[in-house]
C-alpha cells in the first residue's frame, strides 16, 4: 500500500527499532532518563537554544508553548491556516484560556505585518492582552522566506511580542533553503519540531526555547498528562530522526516535483501547487468515491477530495509515484 495521505504515516527505520529496543531509560518526570536528556540537549544545540522538552505530539508541543508564553486572558496572533489555530481542537482556548486572533495568510504563507499590527489590541480592560505572534514553517508545504523571518522578528521586538514558530516541518524548510535549523530558529523565542512526520520517528515532538520557558512548559506538560516516564524508548528513535533523516528530506522534495510533473500529463487532474514534499491537485471527476475505491484497489491511499493533498515521505519512492499516476490514468480512461 502506497500511502500519500501524510508524512505522519512513515514507518520507523530498522535502526530506530533496534535503538528503541536497546535504549537506556530512566524516569523522565524525575528528569533522569538519559536518552530523553540526550535528545533534548541535541535538539537545543541544533537550534541554538538553551533547552528543549520532549513531548508526545506536535499539538502538545504547540499548546505548551502558547501556555508558557501567555497567561489566562491573553491573546496570540496567527494565520487563518495555522495548525495551532485550525487543526488542534481549539486547545489554546479550551485548555489555556488563550484567545486566538487569526489573520488571513498571504499566498506565500506569510502574514502581512501591517494586518498583524492592526490586530494588536490596545492596552485596555475591554480587550485580551496581545502577547504572542505565531508563524508556521513550512505551511501547506510552503517555505517562509528568510528575509520575512527577519522582518517578523524585528516587528515582534518593536511591538513587545514574543515570536513562536510551529516548526513541525521546519527541517523541510531548512533543506529546501540549503540552510541550518539554527539559521531559521535564531529569529524566534521558541519553536516546535515534529519527529514523527518526514523524520520518520514513531512518536514525539520537541519544544525548544530558553531555560525559563522550558521550565514553565515542563510544569504544564505534567498538568496535561504528558509525563511519559521511561520515554527514552521513544527518544532513541528521535535521536536517529535528527541525525539520519534530515538530509534525506531532499528526496521527498524531488519526488514531489516528479509527481507534479507526471500529474500534469493527465487530463482530469489539475496541479494547483507543489512545495517541498507536498503536491496539491484538483481531481475533475464526477464520482470521487469511485475514484477513491479504484485507487485503494490499486494499492494507493489518498485523502481524495476536489482539492487533494499528496504528501511524499521516505516510504514513497519514484515507483510509488508511477503506480499512483498509472492508476489515475487507468481511471481516467475508464479501465476500472
Amino acid at each position: 500500500m502506497f500511502d500519500f495521505r501524510s508524512d505522519t504515516v512513515t514507518q520507523p527505520t530498522e535502526a530506530m527499532r533496534r535503538a528503541m529496543a536497546q535504549a537506556e531509560v530512566g524516569d523522565d518526570v524525575y528528569g533522569d532518563d538519559p536518552t530523553v536528556n540526550a535528545l533534548e540537549e541535541m535538539a537545543a544545540e541544533m537550534a541554538g537554544f538553551e533547552a528543549a522538552l520532549f513531548t508526545a505530539s506536535g499539538t502538545q508541543a504547540n499548546l505548551l508553548a502558547l501556555m508558557a508564553h501567555c497567561e489566562r486572558g491573553d491573546e496570540y496572533l496567527c494565520g487563518q491556516q495555522a495548525h495551532n489555530y485550525k487543526f488542534e481542537g481549539g486547545g489554546a482556548a479550551v485548555l489555556g484560556s488563550i484567545q486566538p486572533q487569526p489573520i488571513e495568510n498571504e499566498e506565500d504563507g506569510t502574514l502581512c505585518l501591517q494586518r498583524v499590527a492592526a490586530a494588536i489590541k490596545p492596552d485596555d480592560i475591554h480587550f485580551a492582552r496581545t502577547r504572542l505572534f505565531s508563524l508556521e514553517n513550512t505551511i501547506g508545504g510552503k517555505v517562509l522566506p528568510m528575509a520575512y523571518l527577519a522582518q517578523a522578528q524585528a516587528f515582534a521586538f518593536e511591538k513587545g511580542l514574543k515570536l513562536h514558530l510551529d516548526g513541525a516541518r521546519v527541517f523541510n524548510a531548512a533543506v529546501a533553503q540549503n540552510t541550518s535549523l539554527e539559521s531559521i530558529a535564531q529569529h524566534f523565542d521558541s519553536l516546535t519540531i515534529c519527529l514523527s512526520k518526514g523524520l520518520a520517528a514513531p512518536v514525539g515532538s520537541l519544544l525548544v526555547g530558553d531555560e525559563a520557558l522550558i521550565k514553565k512548559a515542563k510544569r504544564w506538560r505534567k498538568m496535561l498528562g504528558g509525563g511519559m516516564r521511561q520515554a527514552g524508548i521513544l527518544a532513541a528513535a528521535g535521536q536517529l530522526a535528527l541525525t539520519e533523516q534530515v538530509e534525506r528530506l531532499a528526496e521527498d522534495h524531488d519526488n514531489a516535483r516528479y509527481l507534479a510533473e507526471q500529474l500534469g500529463g493527465l487530463n482530469s487532474v489539475e496541479v494547483r501547487q507543489c512545495a517541498t514534499n507536498m503536491v496539491f491537485a484538483q481531481f475533475h471527476h464526477a464520482d470521487l468515491a469511485a475514484l477513491n475505491a479504484h485507487l485503494l484497489a490499486d494499492g494507493c491511499k489518498l485523502s481524495v477530495g476536489h482539492n487533494t493533498r499528496m504528501v511524499l515521505h521516505k516510504d514513497l519512492n519514484r515507483a510509488a509515484v508511477d503506480a499512483l499516476v498509472q492508476s489515475l490514468n487507468r481511471f481516467e480512461k475508464g479501465a476500472v
